[in-house]
């Protein structure tokens, strides 16, 4: 194995994975620099959640390197791998995920609780992320009794609440409304450069990955040079494909 450059926090090297018998990653290779917002675009199918679950160590590649900070994940124990994600990583998915017996806050501050921070810092924490979201006046309601970009709003607030090194966010506004999305991916990108945090974005919307410093396109599970992104879907305002570059 080659450790990977000083300057990169994620590094992985040819990376393959399947999904009973298909194809998911064909030989992928990708870097992610500290401090970088890169997006990670694609098609449906394309291949990039299953890039992402493989950078977070949330999946092992059958065959490839992954490195975090120069220390290689693919080869980590899997109870070290899942202390890696709870005190490391964030993630963001399309579906929110949240604990339905928990309350808004709750949920927000859970990766700080699961590390033993104490119950008044977690709650403060939780509470001042809730804020920069719009929905500190929820943070007594519970899962059901929001609406669906509340509750993604909540799934943000946890990731960023946790202080991650780095975020993984598949698809983080694939259930919005464009308003909505607009409102997450400011609050998202504007936490992660004040913080310093690391974004590694899946998206196959073109206005999403125009937020990124740098895109990496995948197409049938391999790195391309180009790929044609749907814009603005038709219930909402305007417009074209677009063609992004590595």
């Amino acid at each position: 194995m080659v450790a990977p450059p000083d300057n990169d926090v994620i590094w992985a090297r040819s990376l393959h994975h399947s999904h009973n018998g298909s194809p998911g990653l064909g030989g992928v290779s990708v870097s992610v620099r500290d401090a970088e917002i890169l997006a990670v675009t694609g098609p449906r199918g394309s291949g990039k959640t299953t890039l992402l679950h493989c950078l977070s160590g949330r999946l092992v590649p059958e065959q490839g390197e992954v490195w975090f900070n120069s220390v290689p994940v693919h080869t980590m124990a899997p109870r070290v791998r899942e202390q890696l994600r709870r005190e490391r990583f964030g993630w963001i998915g399309a579906d929110p995920e949240l604990v339905p017996e928990l309350t808004t806050w709750e949920n927000a501050a859970l990766p700080l609780l699961l590390r033993g921070a104490s119950h008044r810092a977690a709650k403060k924490a939780a509470t001042e992320w809730l804020e920069r979201l719009d929905i500190a006046a929820l943070a007594r309601k519970r899962p059901h009794a929001l609406l669906q970009a509340e509750r993604q709003r909540v799934s943000v607030a946890r990731a960023l609440c946790g202080q991650p090194t780095v975020l993984f966010a598949d698809e983080p506004t694939a259930t919005l409304h464009r308003a909505e999305r607009s409102q997450l991916l400011r609050t998202l990108t504007a936490a992660a450069r004040s913080h310093g945090i690391t974004v590694v974005l899946a998206t196959h919307d073109a206005e999403v990955a125009a937020l990124a410093d740098r895109t990496v396109p995948l197409l049938d599970g391999r790195r391309v040079a180009t790929v044609a992104l749907p814009g603005v879907p038709a219930d909402t305002e305007g417009s074209a494909a677009c063609s992004l570059s590595v």
